[in-house]
């Protein structure tokens, strides 16, 4: 059937006139020929979390310089390919006290600069706490953007998560809404696609959703203009990938399922799958502006998977508390590490090879990584020097270099990314005893 290409008319507009179910408006977000015009260029924030603390001496650069003609540390050597976009920023301190045990504070502090409640979650030999009486950073720049048309989006932000575990207390959660208002992010990457691109009850009404989908977005691809058709090219991989994941789940399935310990075969040994499942669902919502800022927690505030895929077999915090003399654990935190930075590598490359909607560039382009931590070293529970690692090119701060602040409150950094990303008006976050010099300098 020749059907005439169609441009400049609304999405459901084109849904009505090709005969197409609902399911598929999500997808049809950031069609060039569809979308609204716009004021200038597309700004997003991508949050990053692992846990734990890192192993200084294999992570941070041995000097404040570029990058240029030098290697980078062990844990950081994943990046090799984009130390044109990375910056380090070392010498950022979380200097919020109060109740709770340093993971406690690491984590609900981390971005929201305050202190937690007082509460009845007990952590180490640390007063108990609840949690934090303040916004996160992220949720202070989703507002802003949602209260504007030009930047407002249909999500305003998305919470990604990666064997997080189903309880929720004070070291699972480092997004917050509000003060006591914790958002969970989602780990599950099914339930992670039935949010983006319709409600579904289970999986095999996904597997119907995703048969309706993969026809729906062919028809679309035959009505629009060629600018359009590479973008719902990205949308329907996905829907292939998904369908190819669900029928491997299918076949898994078809023999008596055995009893097994929770948490470490389907999911421990699943972290690898789920963290690439993840990476390709944030790519799509972002590549289809349902969101301009995002988190990606893996694990939690003292996290312990197993990374056997390394040859790890003890569990991450099991192995930070370890001397910083047992070289045998300090190799594997390394590994461990390693394999984070490895995963947003992934996702930096992922941004890159995915060309800008409607205008120049990549993803990657408008798209900056922020990957950090709620510690800087995991024995000693300091909260200082907080790896703050940025890729890419979002926030317009000048990369390929390490800096330094030494002492400086981690709420001045986080300023610093409000104001990057058009919210110049917030002049403190969090405890305003730690905002006295604003936002950091030198960072553009």
């Amino acid at each position: 059937m020749n059907v005439p290409v169609i441009s400049r008319i609304s999405r459901r507009d084109l849904l009505r006139r090709l005969g197409i179910g609902s399911a598929a408006l999500p997808f049809l977000g950031n069609l060039p020929s569809l979308a609204a015009a716009a004021t200038g260029p597309t700004q997003r924030l991508v949050i990053v979390f692992s846990p734990d603390g890192v192993v200084k001496k294999n992570f941070w650069p041995s000097e404040t310089a570029a990058f240029a003609n030098r290697d980078l540390p062990p844990i950081l050597a994943p990046f090799a390919s984009f130390q044109d976009r990375l910056l380090t920023v070392k010498g950022v301190n979380n200097k919020v006290t109060g109740d709770g045990d340093g993971h406690m504070r690491g984590m609900g502090c981390l971005l929201t600069g305050i202190e937690l409640l007082p509460g009845n979650v007990q952590g180490g030999s640390d007063t108990p706490a609840g949690w934090a009486s303040g916004i996160s950073i992220d949720q202070e720049i989703r507002n802003h953007l949602q209260a504007s048309p030009v930047t407002a989006t249909r999500f305003g932000s998305l919470e990604f998560g990666v064997l997080v575990p189903n309880k929720a207390d004070t070291w699972t959660r480092m997004v917050y809404a509000g003060p006591n208002r914790p958002v969970a992010p989602i780990d599950d990457p099914y339930q992670m696609f039935a949010k983006l691109y319709g409600e579904t009850k289970d999986r095999e009404s996904m597997r119907s959703v995703l048969d309706d989908l993969r026809d729906d977005l062919a028809r679309i691809m035959a009505a629009v203009p060629t600018e359009d058709r590479r973008i719902l090219e990205e949308h329907a991989t996905l829907v292939r990938s998904l369908e190819r994941d669900l029928a491997d789940q299918r076949t898994a399935v078809a023999h008596p399922v055995p009893v097994l310990e929770q948490g470490v075969i389907e999911k421990n040994d699943q972290m690898p799958r789920i963290s690439r499942m993840q990476t390709e669902l944030l790519v799509s919502a972002l590549a289809a502006d349902f969101t301009r800022v995002a988190t990606l927690q893996y694990t939690n505030s003292v996290g312990q998977p197993h990374m056997t895929w390394l040859g790890v077999d003890e569990g991450q915090h099991e192995l930070s508390h370890e001397p910083n003399s047992n070289e045998s654990a300090q190799e594997k935190l390394t590994k461990i590490n390693t394999w984070y930075a490895t995963e947003i590598a992934h996702l930096a490359k992922r941004l890159a090879e995915t060309p800008e909607p409607g205008g120049d560039g990549s993803l990657l382009d408008h798209t900056t990584i922020v990957w950090t931590n709620e510690l800087g070293e995991g024995n000693s529970h300091s909260r200082d020097d907080i790896p703050w690692v940025f890729i890419g090119g979002g926030l317009g701060f000048a990369t390929g270099r390490a800096l330094a602040f030494p002492g400086v409150p981690h709420n001045r950094l986080l300023i610093s990314l409000a104001h990057a990303m058009g919210h110049t008006g917030l002049v403190r976050f969090g405890n305003p005893d730690h905002c006295d010099d604003g936002p950091l300098s030198g960072l553009a």
